[in-house]
């Protein structure tokens, strides 16, 4: 008799049903693994480090708990949430507003770049809970315009991508602000070992929460790579797309300052694509991303720190136009496909001298990151000697009347084929010719034998000569054969 897995509800974590209600709207009916964790620990009121692989529902496992925390009849600010970028506040902002559709809850976002004066015109409706990036949190603080005396939790989403951008400094600011019985709760897919020690200074014994830990990307991801030149990059790229046609897909470069080059390049080749990234106008990044999230175009070109985080349905691929600069961003990056159990796939196009960087992502995060190619209008595994020079060559081979030797880059069973050929021919008489011998030189269509041709010959021979211009040798031959 084989065993019955009994799986977890939300009840049974004893997230209130109005919540469960909404999460059935939403058409979430189970709890994830890091869910299971982290609601009934967080609930308990303990101090928490959450990290699970990006896409596996971290969001809510803090949220729920939080709203429950909310007296929705007290004014006061009761949780606040601290974020690295404008598009992650605003996606965790959504699904607050979600939650608490119909309810007393109050929400509001404190992003940097957003007009400061609107924000504090805004904070008179006394909103419950708050989303923020640190250095606007800090400013608002200072002018005394929010209080964190009521706060009875504190999130730092990101957190290790929250301190790598310098507001290590901003966040203790606003953790010490904060009455010593609050709950802190620290969540993202990677948390150093640095992080963790930092923990200890404002956590009181805090739930380490960890998932899978050696399971760093999700199981559903593929992951694999296409080789070419620099100066192939954009081409590659473009042929992936075309090929491949994602519904909706993400494009990783590192360098801000080269992003409104590389959106020209990508946008002059005919494809679909617009830019996310940090110094952009906070109206601007807004239509970005509402355009991206309704299909109006296809490829997204993002900087890491702009693309943190989020999650944007749909999104089948991930491809890499730079490589990532180490193992942790390659891990956010293919972070924003297959998310929540679905199927996804992370290309990285790389140079010949760039490999060693894909080796080291392999050991360091325990996963495959396959060879591709692409050839006759598929992806194929390279292994199997596609490539258009051994092509090339196996055709010219089969299609040539006599044995031709192989050429350079032709694959050894290729030159063996041909071994038996060239020996059939070998006794065939070979025909010298003097190099100073006065004699018409043949153009290759029999018009060297030294008769004249009649001037509409001659016409008809410039024709055919023009045609041909260019073509592999094989199909020159060929017609020389019906002459």
């Amino acid at each position: 008799m084989g065993f019955v897995e009994v799986k977890t509800s939300f009840e049974q974590l004893l997230v209130e049903q109005s919540y469960v209600d909404k999460l059935n709207e939403m058409g979430i009916g189970e709890p994830t693994p890091i869910q299971e964790e982290a609601i009934p620990t967080l609930l308990q009121g303990k101090d928490a480090i959450i990290q699970s692989q990006t896409g596996t529902g971290k969001t809510l496992a803090y949220l729920l708990p939080a709203l429950q925390k909310i007296d929705p009849l007290q004014k006061q600010l009761q949780v606040v949430v601290v974020v690295p970028t404008r598009e992650l506040g605003m996606q965790i902002l959504q699904e607050i507003e979600k939650l608490t559709q119909g309810t007393q809850l109050r929400s509001q976002s404190l992003i940097g770049g957003a007009a400061v004066v609107r924000q504090v015109e805004k904070l008179k409706l006394h909103p419950h809970i708050v989303v923020g990036t640190p250095g606007r949190l800090l400013e608002l603080i200072k002018m005394r315009k929010i209080t964190l005396h009521h706060v009875r939790m504190a999130i730092v989403d990101e957190v290790d991508q929250v301190f790598e951008l310098g507001s290590m400094n901003e966040v203790e600011a606003i953790l010490k602000g904060m009455l010593r019985s609050s709950q802190t709760v620290f969540v993202s897919a990677t948390i150093p070992a640095s992080i963790e020690q930092a923990a200890q200074k404002w956590m009181k014994e805090p739930a380490i929460l960890k998932i899978n830990p050696s399971q760093r990307t999700a199981e559903t991801l593929e992951h694999c790579y296409f080789v070419c030149e620099e100066r192939e990059r954009i081409d590659t790229l473009r042929r992936l797309v075309r090929l491949i046609n994602p519904a909706s897909a993400i494009v990783f470069i590192n360098a801000t300052a080269d992003i409104a080059e590389v959106v020209g390049k990508l946008q002059y080749v005919g494809l679909s694509v617009e830019a996310l990234y940090g110094e952009a106008a906070k109206q601007e990044r807004a239509k970005v991303m509402g355009n991206f999230r309704e299909r109006k175009f296809q490829l997204l070109l993002a900087t890491d720190i702009a693309a943190r985080g989020l999650d944007i349905e749909g999104v089948t691929h991930v491809f890499h136009l730079d490589p990532a600069i180490n193992a942790e961003y390659y891990l956010h990056r293919v972070g924003r496909t297959g998310r929540m159990g679905r199927k996804g796939t992370a290309i990285s196009i790389v140079t010949p001298k760039e490999l060693f960087i894909l080796d080291k992502f392999e050991k360091q995060l325990g996963i495959t990151i396959a060879p591709k190619a692409m050839y006759e209008g598929k992806i194929v595994d390279p292994s199997q000697d596609r490539s258009a020079s051994t092509m090339r060559t196996r055709r010219e081979a089969a299609r040539s009347p006599r044995g031709a030797a192989p050429v350079r880059g032709t694959s050894p069973s290729t030159r063996q084929a041909s071994a038996p050929e060239a020996r059939i021919n070998s006794a065939a008489p070979v025909r010298s010719v003097d190099p100073s011998s006065s004699a018409p030189r043949s153009n290759g269509n029999g018009s060297g034998s030294g008769r004249t041709l009649s001037p509409a010959a001659q016409k008809a021979q410039r024709e055919r000569d023009r045609k041909s211009k260019g073509a592999p040798r094989w199909l020159k031959a060929k017609q020389q054969d019906k002459e």
